[in-house]
């Protein structure tokens, strides 16, 4: 058996276990190298090369860009805006402005980390406009794969691509050159969702739906009652306490105020030592009567509390959050004796409310039993660093509900600018896409957006290992000879005609394979054909290569074709069937684009 015929044996292995789905798509991808070096055809260095690629770890630190993105509350900010900009029934400003604003997060952030934070979003953009889930869910999900081309940062696939060329021979992309059919694609699908989408797509919504946290403040606040027994109050100027320190505030005993928040006028915590200037603004725990006294004595304004709304919010901020816990069976914390607004044995959080069932405990001291919720406050760190506790259960993450909940978190400014940074070191080639990578993601670390346990876990590891185990694939392509011999029978049956049959062909076996198995493992089997083909006719490759990336990120006609297409299925309650209708038209407009605008931008 000859090493093409080897080489043709492993791909076909890989493709039929990718489609079967009876293994784990990493073991499928790890038995690669595998092959490849028990057969021979590579050595033990360059069958693990892949994992040493420099494009390895540019997307890697996307995902942790992404993450830090998410955790500051940037995407919930944007998700928020969405949302206050759509508030009318207007279907067709709501749909531009979902589909540009998911097509732009997905250049920036990736198609996966877009989608994943903007679809809970969405879910309530289309409760609050009346409108049917299906009818959002699915374009959200081909308004990202059309986004994924507008920068070299929108999907692996473009990395792959970018490094194909370079290896060609042939000048990289810029970072924004992408755009030139980016932006085609992106105005042609908010047109096809649009115009077709009402008509191709079903009425209807998954059984289970994302839940909603952009309204927990308030919530907590109402099943709580906190309304009746916390009170927002201001400093005025007139009061005796301007000037004096934190310290002065001390409640004056038991069965008094107690003080559970203090911040200056701009919002920041103050220490005990700190002064109290006008505007601070206090947050205290007790009855109407003890309250009213305290603002009297002490010159102090009501903001919120009592019969004003918005105590909720002044208790979940950029600074601190709320957290709603529930005592398990068999917990430690069974028999300890809790009363609203103490603080806990840390000293980092706050007890706010006691509920057993539906009733409201305290305000003295209660003997918490098996099945006791309590409603904690305190800073954020405070909230993720005790709440992994196992002697209690947590209803809703404090991680998922500040990213929901708390839009322009307090790393916001820093996110930002490391984005921006990152993106002006790739759009002015200062350095290499993936030292820019790197330099960005260690400034993610390093301001603290993320912990290294937290950046580990923003990495997609199945993507990563797909990417490296299935790079040396491609080199034994070239080495053995396959992928000229593929790329000699394409130019037989289509490339003798013109260039634009070479495209045509290019386009259709990528867009086949991509529906069935990775579109990212469909870039590494085709890209190198792509490249033999274009030195056979003395073709640029530049137009070719881009062909083929467009044709990668066409995943349209299956659920299974990519990560997103499943992500919205069950919430949507799409059927296997339903992706091909729209599918298909966005994938003839992909085609056009691939096929007949590529070789204008980028001629032969």
């Amino acid at each position: 058996m000859n090493e093409i015929t080897i080489i043709f044996a492993i791909i076909i292995g890989v493709v039929i276990l990718f489609i079967s789905n009876r293994l784990p798509v990493v073991f499928v991808a790890m038995c690669v190298p595998f092959a490849l070096y028990m057969t021979g055809l590579l050595s033990l260095p360059a069958a693990l090369a892949g994992f040493g690629d420099p494009a390895v770890f540019f997307v890697a630190t996307l995902f942790i860009i992404s993450a830090a993105l998410e955790a500051a509350g940037v995407t919930a900010w944007a998700g928020q805006k969405l949302i206050d900009w759509t508030g009318g029934n207007n279907r067709l400003i709501l749909m531009a402005l979902m589909l540009l604003m998911i097509a732009i997060s997905t250049a920036m952030i990736s198609v996966n980390g877009a989608v994943a934070a903007m679809l809970p979003v969405v879910v309530v953009l289309a409760i609050r406009t009346n409108t049917a889930p299906s009818q959002l869910l699915m374009p959200l999900a081909f308004g990202a794969h059309t986004g994924s081309l507008l920068a070299l940062s929108g999907t692996p696939i473009s990395v792959l691509t970018n490094d194909a060329l370079a290896d060609a021979g042939g000048k990289p992309f810029a970072f924004f050159e992408f755009a030139y059919v980016g932006i085609p694609l992106v105005l042609g699908g908010i047109a096809i969702m649009y115009l077709l989408g009402p008509k191709l797509l079903p009425y209807g919504q998954g059984p289970s739906l994302p839940g909603d946290l952009s309204q927990h403040a308030t919530t907590l606040s109402e099943q709580y009652s906190l309304s009746g027994r916390y009170f927002q109050l201001r400093v005025r100027p007139q009061s005796p306490l301007v000037g004096s320190p934190v310290s002065a505030l001390a409640p004056p005993g038991e069965g008094g105020w107690q003080l559970v928040k203090i911040r200056d006028a701009a919002g920041q915590p103050l220490e005990d030592e700190a002064t109290i200037t006008v505007g601070t603004t206090l947050v205290v725990n007790g009855t109407s009567e003890q309250v009213a006294e305290l603002m009297e004595t002490c010159g102090l304004a009501l903001v919120s509390g009592g019969d004003r709304p918005g105590i909720g919010d002044a208790l979940m901020n950029r600074h601190s959050g709320l957290a709603e816990i529930v005592i398990p069976p068999r917990s430690r914390f069974v028999g300890e004796t809790l009363f609203p607004g103490m603080a806990t044995a840390s000293g980092d959080l706050v007890v706010l409310a006691i509920q057993r069932g539906n009733e409201q405990l305290g305000p003295g001291g209660v003997t918490l039993k098996s099945g006791d919720s309590v409603l904690l406050q305190g800073s954020w760190a405070a909230l993720d660093s005790h709440l992994a506790d196992p002697a209690v259960l947590m209803v809703d993450s404090p991680e998922v509900v500040r990213r929901q909940a708390v839009p322009l978190g307090l790393g916001a400014k820093a996110a930002i600018i490391i984005l921006l940074a990152m993106v002006a070191m790739l759009a002015f080639d200062l350095v290499q896409p993936a030292i820019a990578g790197m330099i960005s993601a260690g400034a993610v670390v390093l301001t603290g957006l993320l912990r290294i346990e937290e950046s580990y876990r923003a990495i997609n590891w199945t993507t990563i290992i797909l990417m490296g185990a299935m790079m040396p694939l491609s080199t034994a392509m070239i080495e053995t000879g396959a992928a000229q011999l593929l790329a000699d029978v394409l130019i037989r049956y289509v490339g003798g005609f013109s260039p634009t049959m070479l495209l045509v062909g290019l386009f259709i076996i990528s867009a086949v394979l991509g529906q069935v198995i990775s579109n990212t493992a469909t870039a590494l089997i085709i890209l190198p054909v792509a490249v033999m083909a274009a030195y056979s006719l003395n073709l640029n490759p530049t137009p070719v290569l881009m062909c083929v990336n467009v044709a990668c990120a066409a995943a349209f006609l299956t659920p299974i074709a990519t990560p997103v297409n499943l992500m919205v299925m069950g919430p949507a309650g799409y059927q296997f069937g339903d992706y091909w209708k729209l599918g298909g038209v966005m994938m003839v407009m992909f085609f056009v684009v691939a096929v007949f605008w590529v070789p204008v931008v980028w001629p032969f």
